[in-house]
């Protein structure tokens, strides 16, 4: 369809591919996290980011998985520097693991990619009792970036390389509750709707990434921070929707971005 690939400012349409968009990149050298790098958009990201030269980190509740897509990407790419470690967004105590676990390796890290999330599922809470996609999506995320934030600056300094902080969010940001950010009834069962919920949740990713790129100006470090729509791809995103829904969700994401959008 014309509307896929048409063109931008940036000269890529929303149709074109991760390879398309890095073609002539080096990233030897960088080294990237991306969570929920075990399916879908994650994987793909890890993909691509290794075959630019990269060293990824793949942040995953599904250790077995991982393995296998780490497999598939030294298949294609052997040189592939790719490791995987545990990380539950869901839970505080596995995101404080992760964080710790990295921070003390000494590694280097560039890039972070806040990938991982949950779309439009049944009300249910977390194991910190928090609503669970404003959990998964939003809280999980936003802890990992304050616990790793120290060994990005120090890595930005010490490389003289620009970090980046990338949320992915989703144009459903527009489409959250009428108050916007519910924080006095996150966990309101009675008035729960999922989509909404979702919603919420993106916009939180949103304002996270532009108030975090207020405070790394303010602090003079060279990171950005961004969000971005990933577009509407068919992944398991989409485990807990109909048909119905999906057609839904893809003409909500169609809507014509704004000056506005982060």
């Amino acid at each position: 369809m014309w509307l896929f690939s048409k063109k931008g400012v940036s000269g890529f349409s929303w149709s074109s591919t991760a390879e398309q968009v890095t073609h002539g990149i080096d990233a030897t050298g960088l080294t990237a996290i991306v969570t929920g790098a075990s399916s879908g958009i994650g994987a793909e990201t890890t993909r691509v980011l290794a075959l630019r030269g990269a060293h990824v980190i793949m942040g995953v509740r599904n250790m077995a998985a991982a393995k296998d897509v780490k497999e598939t990407i030294l298949k294609d790419i052997p040189s592939a520097k790719v490791d995987a470690m545990e990380l539950d967004l869901s839970s505080l105590d596995s995101v404080k693991k992760f964080a710790s676990e990295f921070n003390s390796s000494g590694r280097p890290l560039n890039i972070l990619i806040n990938n991982a999330g949950i779309m439009a599922c049944p009300f249910k809470l977390s194991k910190d009792n928090i609503e669970l996609q404003f959990a998964t999506n939003h809280i999980g995320h936003f802890l990992l970036t304050n616990l790793l934030l120290d060994t990005m600056k120090k890595t930005t300094r010490k490389s003289k390389k620009e970090g980046r902080i990338v949320n992915v969010a989703s144009e459903a940001h527009r489409f959250t509750y009428t108050e916007g950010i519910r924080f006095d009834k996150i966990n309101d069962e009675s008035s729960y709707n999922n989509w909404r919920a979702y919603g919420q949740s993106k916009l939180a990713n949103i304002l996270h990434a532009n108030q975090l790129t207020k405070h790394l100006k303010e602090d003079g470090v060279d990171i950005t921070a961004n969000s971005l729509h990933p577009g509407t791809i068919t992944t398991n995103l989409f485990r807990y929707n109909n048909a119905v829904n999906r057609s839904s969700y893809n003409m909500l994401c169609c809507i014509e971005p704004t000056s506005e959008r982060s």
